[in-house]
């Protein structure tokens, strides 16, 4: 009876035992998993690998099918930023960025926490309004916005007609504003009016130093937009050469290089480098911001 105990353990305890893990397993388990995303990433991050490259070759190679450079010709870069005019479209981008940027943040704060913590009559109907006005396409009010900047106020030609508005708020700043200034718990505000402070020292002793994140995103919103924008450029700014954007100077260097290809990639990152730049070192403010958003509303 003991030896057939024994045997029986014995089988049991071969059944038992674990099969033996191969190195390759985690690997294969990790390909599984992220294969989406690698195949995502790479969708994306090639091409700004080919327009480098292109970038870097010179005039005779980037016509041909070659990616890799044979010759690495770095010179491009400062032919490109030695072009006449290219300076004057990079001061003008900054301009129209970052002046626009703080005029549509100062702007958008006050409105954006008086609809997220003010009781008051036409509160709902405001907040209509600023949904509608998002939903407006700028191309439906360009002519009589376009009348009254260049016939009116003579300030065709300029950036101005597009800084000037920027100064009264944006709709879709206004309510991803209000969306985050929701999560913000009242009693903070209180506490703040009980010791003494006004409206507008609470929004700037305690609001304002809670919305970072929120402030942040609408902030690298506004940039972007303005740093790409092409359109309004085209249509204020197009017959004054000095009045010029990056996106705007971008085609017209495009068209006077159509046979470079090199200097068009070259002028190109010279583009986007500094918003990828900027996107990256403000990133966890960015997500954090936008996150935040729609936790309430």
């Amino acid at each position: 009876m003991a030896v057939t105990t024994t045997a029986t353990d014995a089988a049991t305890a071969r059944t038992a035992r674990p099969a033996p893990r191969h190195g390759r397993g985690p690997l294969v388990h990790w390909v599984a998993v992220h294969s989406l995303g690698v195949a995502a990433a790479l969708f994306f991050v090639l091409p700004f690998v080919f327009l480098f490259l292109t970038s870097l070759m010179d005039d005779r190679q980037a016509l041909t099918r070659d990616l890799w450079p044979h010759t690495w010709q770095w010179g491009n870069y400062a032919e490109v930023w030695h072009t006449p005019g290219f300076l004057t479209w990079w001061r003008n981008t900054l301009l129209y960025a970052g002046v626009g940027t703080l005029l549509t943040v100062v702007s958008s704060v006050p409105v954006a926490y008086a609809l997220a913590k003010f009781r008051f009559r036409g509160r709902r109907l405001s907040l209509l309004l600023v949904i509608a006005m998002m939903m407006l396409p700028p191309q439906v009010v360009v002519i009589p916005m376009y009348l009254f900047w260049a016939k009116q106020l003579d300030l065709s030609g300029t950036l101005w007609p597009l800084i000037i508005p920027m100064a009264f708020g944006d709709a879709f700043s206004i309510f991803l504003l209000r969306q985050f200034l929701l999560t913000i718990p009242d009693e903070y505000l209180d506490a703040a009016r009980v010791d003494g402070c006004g409206e507008l020292r609470t929004l700037l002793r305690v609001v304002l130093p809670m919305a970072r994140p929120g402030i942040a995103a609408v902030a690298l919103f506004q940039f972007f937009y303005a740093w790409n924008d092409y359109f309004g450029p085209q249509i204020y700014a197009s017959d004054n050469p000095a009045a010029w954007t990056l996106s705007y100077g971008l085609e017209s260097f495009k068209g006077a290089h159509h046979t470079n290809w090199n200097l068009t990639m070259a002028a190109t990152v010279l583009v986007m480098a500094p918003v990828i730049v900027l996107f990256f070192l403000a990133q966890k403010a960015f997500v954090e911001g936008v996150t935040l958003t729609g936790v309430k509303g």
